[in-house]
């Protein structure tokens, strides 16, 4: 095939294109396996493995309540104040991924690929079973160490009024409004777990930068929201029926659509509508000699 016909840039050695063959990102279609055999690896850990890893990643998610609650005690009250504080909130993130712990928001997308290849009664009923497992340990992390850092002499008065406001922040929102930033919350973490395989090397940068924008935008999130709201009811200024009703079921019904229905769905739709292998190229040439290539071997 002539090189002006098929627009490659003329004078590279073979050398040189398989170096650019290297450097090609990689197609959808390749994160989408990659992201569903993870899937389908943690559909199959035990129920004991999902519990303790998804109980300690609720515990080291309160690091992100603990993080802003120090920053905002320390930063004079202002709006260019808020804006370094949640910076604060990419620290339960970035530990619980990096650690690889059981986070319910990530598994919203990973282990619903596999069911959406597959969906069979089994794949639905390893699903249902991680994600009850996995939700249960998240939610008794954060309950538990919203208690401790409330009732061990831990910090000073200024940091536990710090941690009342952010959880009062969080119950500005109704019910519908904590539902509708739970959609945009789920579909931001599922775009960071998206990225991530395509990315490894950027993976620090790429949770910084989705959980700051979560920050900033006061978006709702089931397991670092639980650690901020029920610090509130620990202190006696709200009620367990607010919690769940008002915040947790709202945010939990968000997280999952915004993760599971819209982003896993469409990007699954997506590799469903590509038409097999992508196009090789000089594929009209399989089979013929590259007259460059002989060229290149006459003159050696």
């Amino acid at each position: 095939m002539d090189r002006k016909e098929d627009g490659k840039t003329p004078g590279l050695s073979a050398e040189e294109e398989r170096e650019v063959d290297k450097n090609q990102p990689p197609r959808a279609a390749v994160l989408h396996e990659t992201i569903r055999l993870q899937g389908d690896q943690e559909l199959e850990r035990s129920i004991a493995a999902l519990w303790w890893s998804a109980l300690a990643a609720g515990l080291t998610m309160g690091l992100s309540l603990m993080a802003m609650g120090l920053f905002n005690a320390r930063l004079p009250a202002s709006e260019a104040s808020k804006v370094i504080a949640s910076l604060g909130y990419s620290a339960g993130f970035l530990a619980v991924i990096l650690a690889r712990q059981q986070l319910f928001t990530e598994n919203t997308l990973t282990a619903v690929l596999p069911v959406m290849t597959k969906p069979t009664l089994g794949n639905f009923g390893r699903l249902l079973r991680l994600w009850g497992v996995v939700l249960v340990g998240n939610l008794t992390g954060t309950l538990l160490v919203a208690y401790v850092m409330l009732h061990l002499p831990i910090f000073d008065a200024k940091t536990d009024a710090a941690f009342l406001d952010i959880g009062r922040k969080v119950m500005e929102n109704s019910a519908s409004q904590m539902f509708s930033k739970g959609i945009i919350s789920g579909w931001m973490i599922a775009t960071m777990v998206w990225m991530i395989p395509s990315m490894e090397s950027a993976k620090i940068w790429i949770i910084i930068l989705i959980t700051y924008l979560m920050a900033l935008g006061d978006f709702t999130h089931i397991v670092v929201g639980s650690a901020e709201v029920s610090y509130l009811v620990f202190a006696g200024q709200l009620p367990w029926k607010d919690f769940w009703l008002i915040f947790a079921g709202p945010t939990l019904a968000g997280n999952i659509i915004g993760g599971s229905f819209i982003f896993a769905l469409i990007s699954h739709a997506q590799i469903r509508s590509e038409s097999g292998p992508p196009k090789q190229q000089g594929s009209k040439d399989r089979g013929q000699p590259d007259k460059h290539k002989n060229e290149e071997i006459k003159r050696g």
